[in-house]
This record gives structure tokens, C-alpha cells and sequence, in this order.
């Protein structure tokens, strides 16, 4: 209202100026008039030949009713003055202003979600500032956009002013913040291959569910239903649906329920495969048979953008293995809709000669610029890529360093000469941890950790962890540098303390020792790690009722071991996103100094794979593990045991050879052990908001193996040979905000006597 006053109020002082001016109105832009003198009133803070300047004309020109006219709107255009008025006085020209007051402070009232100093830091209008309404005014939607970015779209925000003296004003925002707008229900329109259930799953935003008070991505925020959008044209597009498009999405507001409803109206199309697969070359050094044998795509195998992306950046690789500079690969894809697949020919052509003058770092406070280089594989000289400098900007993003990373070109000193432009914003790289678990073998543990991720803006990361619970602790010291001597090599050095007394053990045992070890990539998903460790490694406590085993093998021996380890890892990274699989395998020698001397292998397999449109899940897993002791005998802290979560129906050490003749009946531990178990997943049919699914599992697998046999009986008193256990069950996971729980309901179909069953197990972990 004060706004549409000023307005009035000018135009009544425009109109008083042109009656007595005695210009007519139809005559107004043919008549003029002179002042020899102007003068200016009011004005405290703008100078008054500034004002006059602002006019248009100066004292002693002949002007027209249009051009006073126009002076009038410039001065109220500059937002400087609450109101303004021109006067003909004779030959003089007298301007009254009134200037805008001076903000004093800037105030936000009403607000307990959202903290002071978040608010004030996003405001246009500041103190010592002229007061502007319309400032004020687009501050006051500021706030309420942050508020709506927490869900709140309710929230009212009223600017207002408090007049102080001297012409200073406080601006107040009166903030009424409303309540949360949370996500009933999401729903989708045109989905015929995957069901709704499905879908939700990979939106970022959540339908709000029995522990609502607790979880965020219920809220209902625009930005991030656009996010929504691109996660499931990925998704779509990493299956073949090539076409796959979002028609519509469509959120409708229940004032009621104070909730939203939002619909996704989406056009799947068909489902594309690769077809043929050529390579073809304009470049004469440059072989298409050779560069073929690059692609680890086929046809038939189910068409994906990011499998093509992925082939071009490994026969551009290829490229420069060989030593070819300016070679850039194109792929022409060929739509064929009457078999549904996607012909792709991957061209070699000659990129232009350009390359790279420099590359320039702005905004890293903390980080070195090396840090940032070495996520380049290119540097100053090198022949410019576009793809790998794209490739270079998304390995700065993910070092998870910075809160935003642009990388950008610009011409260089040349027409053949580009500079890189890199602008980071730094974030926070440390963190402190504390969480908890709950286990029905292991009891309650509580951890506590710190970690920074930039140690001294080096890349490195260094970390402190402390785990404690009933029956066990672990303490390490840990350092890890991704770039060892500025390759791609990954060193890493840890010193650790270890001690355990489990509930149905009768000793304890206790490790004080570091390890430290490199690894690097050999492939695309392939890596191989090199590692030395030494540890005093203690067994203490033994009881006199336990075999005579154990008391043999009381006391403290240091061992000193080197080892390798080879990983291939395709369950995140694979070409099929509904299918991967993990092998490793790997060995210790110990016996290069220290007490012990063996040779310890160890290997695993898992492989995962989603079926029945991905409504469901399975898993196969086999680990196994071998320990050859080459001088003296195993002790209980080498050799190997199962757990519950392994070798489900059984508890933790509740399997392998047992000194039956004993008071304790311990359990002694094998030299060899291996475990198979299948586990299915899926839902329940229950709404997906809830977070429950339900599994269904088989295990089986032995320990077997001493080296000691000699129990209470005597030399060959305990059976150490091979049994096999086995167990069926179902399971619940709930995945809840605080954390994953896990009930396992078990039935034993093999087992000894003597072995240590569990029908039921219940597991809880979580971070804060």
C-alpha cells in the first residue's frame, strides 16, 4: 500500500507541474520552457548534483512538459527516494525528495527451524543500505524458498519496518513457517514392465511411512522431483528403453491432509539391444581389428548409453597406449525398430590439433593443486581431449572434496592452444562417527570414529576408529594415500589393537601390531594389492577346564607375513546393471622373521542378479580359506571358524572340531573351512514406505582340519575331519532411518550333535 501511495503522490506533483507550467496537453511536447535555476530539498545522503544530473537536462535549457515529464520517472526509477516532486517556481526548478531510509538491522522473527544466520547470508538488503521495498520484498521470497526446500510450502513471510530516528528503519521478516509437507503417496501412469513398487525405488523421494517424524526424502521438494526425473530416465535407459521418456509429473496439494500426491506419467517405449558392433578407421595407423578388441560389449547384450560412453573412452585409452595422438572416436548408432536393436560403429577420426597451454585452479583454499592434477590425465603440453577433460572434471567431483567442481575451456595464446579453467568450491572433509550394533552372538558394540578425508588439503586420509562392545574390541590408527608417488597406487598403513572374550569361548585373545600394503589396478574392474603385516598375536586366559589343545598354545608369538590379494569387481561398474559378481583370491606367507610360518589362502565368490522384472533378488556366495603351518602347529587365533552371518542356523564358533572330552567342549577352530549359501530377496507386498522385505536363504559349510589332534583322550581323541552342516530359513530385513535390522528365522538340516544351533538371530547397526 505505501508503494501505491508514492505513485499517486508523484503523479499528482506531475500533473501540478504541467498545469503551472501552462503547457496543454495537446499541444505539451511543442512548447517549452527555461529554468536558469535548479534546486533540490530533502536530500540527506545523495548529492544534489547527482539528482540534478539524473534529470536529463541541465539550469538554462529550453525543455518540454515530456522531458520534465521523463526527469520525474528517472528519479523514481533509481529506487533512491520513498517519493519526489518537481515544482516550476518562475525560472526556477525545485525538486522535493524524500530518500529511502537507511536500514539499521535486518531481522528475521517467528523462525525455529531455520537458524538466523543460514537466512540472513541468502538476503539482497543489509544494514547501512538504503531500504528498498522491492529489495524487501524479493527477500521475503528468498526465505520463503529455503523454507520451501525444506517442504514447507506453507510458509509466510511479511517484511516490515520499524522506523528509528535519523531516517534509519529496522526491516523486520515475520516468518510463519508452517508445517512440513510430507509425500503421500507416488504414484505412476504408463509403466508397463516395471511395477510402481519397483519404480519407487529408485527415486530419491520417499512416500512418507511409519516413522515419518525420522525420515527426510518424504518431504515434498520441487528440486528434487526434477532429480527424481533423470534418475528414472537413467534407469530406463541403462535396460535398453532407448525412447524411455517422462511425459508429465504432476504433485497435487490435500490442504486436509497436509500432504501432496504426486504422479509420474511416463512413455517406456521398446526394449533395444546391441546389434552390430563395426569399428572403422580414417586414420591409417590407426587399425579397426586392433581397436575392436577394445569393446567388452557383444550383440545382443541389452543397449545402454553408458556401455557405449564406456567403449569410447576405452579405445580412445587405447589410443594413447599406442602413442596416437588426436584420435577421437565417434559412435553412429543405427536404429533397426523391426528387430529392436541398435547398430554401432564406433569411427576412428582425426581430432583437430589443439593442446592443452595450461590449466588454471581457482577457489582451493585447503586443497593442493596437485591434488586436483592428478585427477588429469592430461597435462600442459598434452594433445586436448573434450571427453577426458569431462572424464578429469567427474574424478575432482567424486574425490567428494569440494561442494561444487566446473570445468571449463577457453581459448589459449593460440588458435591450436586451450586453458583449462578449474573452479572448486571446498566443503568440510572431516567427520566424527559414533554408532552402535546389536548382534545375538556378538551382544552390544558401540564404535566411535574420525576420519579426514583431505589430511592437510593432500588427498590423503587419515582415521582414528574405536569399536568396544561386550565381547570384543578393535582400536586402528589408520593412513591411506590415493596417489602414491603420483601414480595410481594406493598406499595405505594402519596400526591396530584387537582383543576378544566371547561368551562361548573360554580364553581370550589380543593383536598389537600394523599393516601396510599397496594396490593399483591391473583392468577395468580388476585390482591387485600387495600387503606386509606384524602383530604379536596373544591367547591368554585359558581356562583349566578347556582342552589340553589350548592350554598348549597359551602364550605370545610375534608373526611377520607378506601376502597378495587379486579382486574382480563388477557388481556396481558391470555392463549388465541387473547382474554382478566379485572374485578374490589371495594368500599370507608368514615366516619372514617373527615365530610362525605358514601359508594361508583365502578366496571368495558372489555374484548377484535381480530377476522377475527386479521384484526380487538373489544371491550366491562361497568363501573358503586354507592355513598350512610348514614348522610347528596352528593355534586357535590362526585358524578359521564361521560365523552367523555366513553360515546361518549356527551360531558365531558354534561349528568345527570339539574336545568333547573336556569340561568346556570348546570349540578348537580347523585349518580349513568353507561355506555356500543362496539367499533370495523381496517384497513383501506391504507398501514400500514401511522399508520391510522378506528373504528366504540356504547355507551349508564345515570347519575341519588340526594339526594337534592330542584332547583329553589323548593323541587322535578329537575328530577334526570333515561334516558338513546345513540350514534353511527366512528372513525380515527393515530398513529403517536410523538403521538396517535383520531378523533370521532358521531350521538346522545338518548338524552334529555337539554343534551350537540358532533358530533365531537378530542384527542392528547404525551411525550417527
Amino acid at each position: 500500500m505505501e508503494i501505491i501511495a508514492n505513485a499517486w503522490r508523484n503523479l499528482a506533483a506531475m500533473l501540478v507541474c504541467l498545469c503551472l507550467m501552462g503547457l496543454g496537453a495537446d499541444h505539451a511536447s511543442a512548447q517549452t520552457a527555461q529554468f536558469d535555476t535548479i534546486t533540490v530539498n530533502g536530500n540527506q545522503r545523495i548529492q544534489s548534483d547527482t539528482i540534478i544530473a539524473n534529470l536529463g537536462f541541465a539550469p538554462g535549457e529550453a525543455v518540454t512538459a515530456e522531458q520534465v515529464n521523463s526527469g520525474l520517472q528517472a528519479l523514481i526509477a533509481s529506487g533512491a527516494f520513498e517519493s519526489a516532486e518537481i515544482t516550476p517556481r518562475g525560472n526556477t526548478l525545485v525538486i522535493d525528495v524524500v530518500e529511502w531510509p537507511t536500514v539499521s538491522r535486518v531481522v528475521v522473527e517467528g523462525n525455529s527451524q531455520v537458524d538466523d544466520e543460514l537466512i540472513l547470508g541468502f538476503l539482497n538488503t543489509q544494514p547501512r543500505q538504503a531500504y528498498s521495498p522491492e529489495r524487501a520484498e524479493e527477500d521475503a521470497r528468498i526465505i520463503a524458498d529455503i523454507y520451501q526446500q525444506q517442504g514447507r510450502l506453507n510458509a509466510n513471510v511479511t517484511p516490515k519496518i520499524i522506523r528509528r530516528q535519523d531516517n534509519r528503519v529496522d526491516l523486520v521478516f515475520e516468518v510463519v513457517e508452517g508445517n512440513v509437507v510430507e509425500i503421500e503417496r507416488i504414484s505412476f501412469v504408463g509403466n508397463n514392465t516395471y511395477s510402481d513398487g519397483r519404480l519407487r525405488r529408485v527415486l530419491a523421494s520417499k512416500q512418507a511411512g511409519l516413522l515419518r517424524t525420522f525420515v527426510g526424502s518424504d518431504t515434498f521438494i520441487a528440486d528434487r522431483i526434477e532429480f527424481d526425473r533423470q534418475l528414472l530416465t537413467d534407469f530406463y535407459n541403462s535396460r535398453g528403453y532407448a525412447d524411455f521418456v517422462v511425459l508429465n509429473v504432476s504433485s497435487e496439494f490435500s490442504r486436509e491432509r497436509n500432504a501432496t500426491f504426486v504422479t509420474f506419467s511416463v512413455r517406456e517405449g521398446q526394449k533395444f539391444e546391441f546389434g552390430r558392433l563395426t569399428v572403422s578407421s580414417q586414420i591409417p595407423e590407426a587399425l579397426p581389428d586392433d581397436f575392436a578388441k577394445a569393446l567388452n560389449i557383444r550383440e545382443g547384450n541389452t543397449f545402454s548409453p553408458l556401455a557405449v560412453q564406456n567403449n569410447v573412452d576405452r579405445m580412445e585409452r587405447r589410443a594413447i597406449d599406442q602413442q596416437l595422438d588426436f584420435v577421437q572416436v565417434n559412435p553412429v548408432l543405427t536404429r533397426n525398430d523391426r528387430d529392436l536393436t541398435i547398430d554401432v560403429e564406433f569411427q576412428l577420426v582425426r581430432a583437430p590439433r589443439v593442446f592443452v597451454e595450461r590449466i588454471d585452479i581457482e577457489g582451493n583454499a585447503t586443497t593442493l593443486d596437485r591434488v586436483i592434477r592428478q585427477r588429469f590425465d592430461v597435462v600442459e603440453g598434452d594433445p586436448f581431449n573434450p571427453r577426458e577433460i569431462e572424464r578429469s572434471a567427474n574424478r575432482i567431483r567424486a574425490t567428494g572434496f569440494f561442494e561444487s567442481a566446473e570445468v571449463n575451456t577457453r581459448p589459449g595464446s593460440g588458435p591450436d592452444q586451450v586453458i583449462v579453467d578449474v573452479d572448486v568450491v571446498e566443503q568440510p572433509t572431516g567427520s566424527l562417527t559414533l554408532g552402535g550394533s546389536f548382534s545375538v552372538d556378538n551382544g552390544l558394540g558401540v564404535a566411535l570414529g574420525f576420519s579426514e578425508r583431505n589430511f592437510l588439503g593432500r588427498g590423503q586420509t587419515v582415521g582414528v576408529n574405536i569399536n568396544f562392545g561386550t565381547q570384543n574390541s578393535d582400536s586402528s590408527i589408520s593412513f591411506v594415500e590415493p596417489y602414491f608417488l603420483g601414480r595410481d597406487l594406493r598406499f595405505s598403513t594402519q596400526l591396530f589393537y584387537r582383543e576378544t572374550s566371547f561368551d562361548n569361548t573360554f580364553f581370550d585373545t589380543r593383536q598389537i601390531g600394523f599393516e601396510t600394503g599397496l594396490r593399483f589396478p591391473i583392468s577395468d574392474n580388476a585390482s591387485l594389492g600387495v600387503s606386509y603385516e606384524l602383530s604379536q598375536d596373544d591367547i591368554f586366559n585359558v581356562s583349566q577346564d578347556s582342552s589340553p589343545i589350548l592350554q598348549r598354545e597359551e602364550g605370545a608369538l610375534l608373526t611377520s607375513l607378506v601376502g597378495y590379494s587379486l579382486s574382480y569387481d563388477t557388481r556396481s561398474s558391470g555392463l549388465n546393471p541387473n547382474a554382478g559378481i566379485l572374485l578374490a583370491f589371495g594368500q599370507d606367507f608368514a615366516g619372514l622373521g617373527g615365530d610362525n610360518t605358514y601359508v594361508r589362502t583365502f578366496t571368495r565368490f558372489e555374484g548377484t542378479r535381480q530377476i522377475f522384472n527386479e521384484e526380487a533378488g538373489v544371491r550366491l556366495l562361497f568363501e573358503g580359506g586354507a592355513i598350512n603351518f610348514l614348522e610347528g602347529n596352528s593355534r586357535i587365533i590362526d585358524r578359521f571358524s564361521t560365523s552367523s552371518s555366513n553360515l546361518r542356523g549356527f551360531a558365531s564358533r558354534g561349528v568345527g572340531p570339539r574336545d568333547l572330552g573336556s569340561v568346556n567342549q570348546d570349540m578348537l577352530g580347523g585349518n580349513f573351512y568353507a561355506v555356500l549359501g543362496l539367499e533370495t530377496r523381496f517384497a513383501l507386498g506391504l507398501p514400500e514406505e514401511y522399508g520391510l522385505e522378506g528373504g528366504l536363504f540356504y547355507n551349508a559349510g564345515s570347519v575341519w582340519g588340526l594339526d594337534d589332534t592330542a584332547g583329553v583322550g589323548g593323541p587322535g581323541s578329537v575328530d577334526a575331519s570333515l561334516s558338513i552342516r546345513s540350514a534353511v530359513g527366512f528372513s525380515i530385513f527393515w530398513n529403517t532411518p536410523i538403521g538396517p535390522v535383520r531378523f533370521d528365522f532358521s531350521e538346522q538340516l545338518q548338524f552334529e550333535a555337539f554343534d551350537e544351533t540358532q533358530n533365531f538371530n537378530f542384527s542392528f547397526e547404525t551411525t550417527f
